[in-house]
């Protein structure tokens, strides 16, 4: 569906809901993060893009000091009162929200009352960022309604969209999702250091190549139980390493920790991963800035092996999209993207043999899982902003 179409299919759904027109309209991103997995809460790098899958929202002004959020993927609505602690409860789809208006009501924003409307395009578990594509649409619909768009830097709206999803989602995600859903800029890359903030737009725009997105279509949430007990398993690491964060580590200090039993295990193989993938992003900067996409196909196939082999997050149907990528004219690399144990993989191709390429993909997918899987192209994207104002 174009945007223009799901612009319009929003505006008749909110009026049939809430019996008026939106005042406006806001968008927020998912994103495909290029490499750089599970590096975040390490405090390393990540190399995200925005995408052209996106949480649209529409909100009216309420009289009153409720928010009412209510979503065309799910049915049931939810209603908070402003002037009321903002708890978690059902249904657990809003909870993000809840967690958003939360913050901004802790960071001073003058919030009031709204009708707010969904509705979204990011695979729910996909590990496109659906969850931090809801938080930032809901804080641009929510700053929107109190006349406080832009009064809130970048860095500080995606810090209080992570808050949101660590304490009211119980998700214990890093920074990156909700940076490049605020932050992303088309036809770039984020480069992101998640220690101190810092961000570089690097260019990301060839047009004879497309990022293509395969969702196996098997779920993942990052509250589950894996995902945080890799995040343990980092700490722990770092910890019997002397460091603060695998980031101070070195991939010479990991190999000599393993030679001397000082990391062993489990903690052995997520400390190799981490120092080698923020090894991997720094270089992969390198060949974008000097247009080498051999060079950078070649990374992200590492960073895939790394992730399957010593993270152990991949399963067999992102082996199997990879490995068929893999076999095909023009592509120059492909690995999974997200948290993992699921999701998509992503696959960087010239364009001009896409069509051909998602092809071999599908009918790969198909052959071993009995069912296809879907593909799309995407190229880098803005960020979250305004779409329309005059509803």
């Amino acid at each position: 569906m174009s945007t223009t179409t799901a612009l319009e299919t929003l505006k008749s759904r909110f009026g049939s809901l809430f019996g008026r027109p939106p005042a406006g309209l806001v968008r927020a991103p998912g994103r495909v993060n290029l490499i750089g997995e599970h590096t975040d809460y390490n405090d390393g790098f990540v190399l995200p893009i925005a995408i052209d899958r996106q949480t649209l929202a529409g909100w009216a002004g309420r009289a009153d000091r409720r928010v009412v959020f209510a979503s065309l993927q799910v049915e049931a609505p939810a209603e908070i009162d402003l002037d009321a602690p903002i708890e978690k409860g059902e249904p657990a789809w809003a909870n993000y929200c809840r967690g958003v208006a939360a913050g901004l009501r802790s960071a001073g924003v003058p919030l009031a009352g709204a009708d707010i409307l969904f509705d979204s395009d990011v695979p729910i578990g996909g590990g496109l960022s659906s969850s931090a594509s809801l938080e930032v649409a809901t804080a641009m619909a929510l700053l929107a309604a109190a006349g406080a768009v832009g009064k809130l830097e970048g860095r500080e709206l995606a810090m209080i969209c992570q808050k949101a999803e660590h304490e009211y989602a119980g998700a214990p995600c890093g920074i990156m999702d909700q940076s490049i859903s605020v932050m992303g800029r088309s036809g770039h890359a984020l480069l992101l250091d998640c220690r101190d903030g810092s961000t570089r737009q690097v260019p990301f725009r060839d047009r004879s190549l497309v990022l293509l997105v395969a969702d196996t279509q098997v779920k993942h949430s990052i509250s589950d139980g894996g995902y945080a007990a890799r995040r343990d398993q980092c700490y722990a690491a770092a910890a019997r390493l002397g460091v603060k964060m695998l980031r101070d580590a070195s991939v010479a200090d990991v190999e000599r920790a393993g030679r001397d039993g000082t990391l062993e295990g489990k903690e052995l193989l997520r400390a190799s991963h981490v120092v080698s993938e923020i090894e991997r992003t720094v270089q992969a900067v390198a060949a974008l800035d000097a247009g080498d996409y051999h060079a950078f196909g070649r990374l992200m196939y590492g960073s895939h092996m790394s992730l399957r082999d010593d993270y152990e997050v991949s399963c067999q149907e992102l082996d199997s999209v990879v490995d068929t990528a893999s076999h095909q004219a023009g592509v120059y690399g492909a690995r999974m993207t997200g948290g993992g144990f699921g999701g998509c993989a992503i696959v960087l191709a010239e364009a001009a043999r896409a069509e051909a390429i998602t092809t071999a993909i599908q009918n790969g997918f198909e052959r071993r899982f009995g069912r296809r899987c879907p593909v799309f192209a995407t190229t880098a994207q803005d960020g979250a902003g305004v779409v329309d104002s005059a509803g």
